[in-house]
């Protein structure tokens, strides 16, 4: 599961990369806008396999432990999370200004991957999935009540936490209550880390 999926994220990462090069930005705006009414029903599929952005920061990351510049810690400023409106806004703005008075077409997705990768060299990469992108917070939106997600089956849960652990937005916690995991579809990117973890197969991809 792992591989395919890794597999499937190399294969968007280059249709991104080869739609962009070959000036077709609108094409992929338009994947992205097919996705959010996909999210309604199967949550935040995009941001989990089809988003270039998280497919480079997975690396990324990796790189950032490896060479200890990883901080834990989230700036106090974004913690508001009006900022990805901001950022969703002033990048339409950027976009359309530059279309109408220079006849050009700004790339905003490339500069907007390069700050996503440039972000999780410093911090953890819930910051900037949950506290940054611009294009996360409209599937957080549409997907907050998604009829598929993962979810947890609570009287197989033992509270471990390996989910918590490798989960990239930090949707997954083990409440102090129950000491039983909980998934924040919103949140989730639907990536299947936790259920790979699972050492009691606890979580599954279901309604």
């Amino acid at each position: 599961m792992k591989y395919i999926i890794s597999i499937i994220r190399i294969l968007f990462l280059g249709l991104f990369l080869f739609l962009v090069s070959n000036g077709k930005m609108m094409l992929w705006l338009a994947l992205f806008a097919v996705s959010l009414i996909a999210a309604l029903l199967f949550g935040r599929v995009y941001c989990g396999y089809a988003c270039p952005m998280n497919t480079l920061m997975i690396p990324t990351e990796w790189l950032s432990k490896k060479l200890k510049l990883q901080s834990m810690k989230t700036p106090k400023w974004l913690l508001s999370g009006r900022f990805p409106w901001f950022a969703l806004i002033g990048s339409l703005a950027v976009m359309l200004l530059a279309k109408r008075m220079l006849h050009k077409n700004i790339p905003i997705l490339l500069i907007w991957l390069a700050v996503s990768v440039i972000i999780t060299l410093r911090y953890k990469p819930a910051v900037f999935h949950n506290l940054i992108c611009p294009f996360g917070v409209l599937q957080k939106l549409f997907g907050k009540h998604a009829k598929f997600s993962e979810k947890v089956n609570k009287d197989s849960c033992i509270g471990c936490k390996l989910c918590e652990k490798v989960c990239p937005s930090e949707a997954i916690e083990v409440k102090s209550i129950d000491k039983k995991a909980e998934i924040q579809t919103s949140l989730c990117l639907q990536c299947t880390n936790c259920q790979q973890v699972c050492p009691k197969n606890a979580i599954h991809y279901s309604k």
